[in-house]
């Protein structure tokens, strides 16, 4: 599998952790020796891992948790950065996010996730993938 498939497999990986509202694989998928950086919409930044991990669990554990699925990934290599660009359609609205990856430990590691609105409604939105084709 080469590294910009690898990098958008862990990438659903991700978006699966959130859908099955498991906590245990969205911890696994967090880098842990490297700075992160999480910044859900309309929350501020956090920039460290006990948070982020908090707040994944506090968002994960609730039961108005949203329905979030995951469409038109991109991915780049850039240097030693994996970076994936993506739609998450969650209800009636549609963000768009960019997530970050490192290799930690011989496997890529989510080190920043970002969502913010998206001026998309969700009838607009495909699989194919955000800014192009895969790079």
């Amino acid at each position: 599998m080469s590294q910009c498939a690898e990098l958008l497999f862990v990438n659903e990986a991700f978006y699966h952790a959130f859908q099955t509202r498991d906590v245990a694989a969205m911890e696994a998928l967090w880098a842990r020796h490297v700075p992160v950086v999480c910044i859900h919409p309309g929350w501020r930044a956090m920039a460290t891992r006990d948070e982020i991990m908090a707040s994944w669990h506090g968002i994960l554990t609730s039961p108005d948790a949203p329905d979030i699925a995951c469409c038109g990934a991109n991915g780049r290599l850039v240097g030693g950065v994996g970076v994936v660009v993506c739609y998450e359609q969650m209800d009636d609205r549609v963000l768009v996010a960019t997530n970050l990856y490192i290799r930690e430990e011989g496997a890529w590691k989510l080190i920043h996730h970002q969502a913010g609105p998206s001026n998309l409604t969700p009838g607009e939105v495909t699989d194919d993938p955000v800014g192009g084709r895969l790079q």
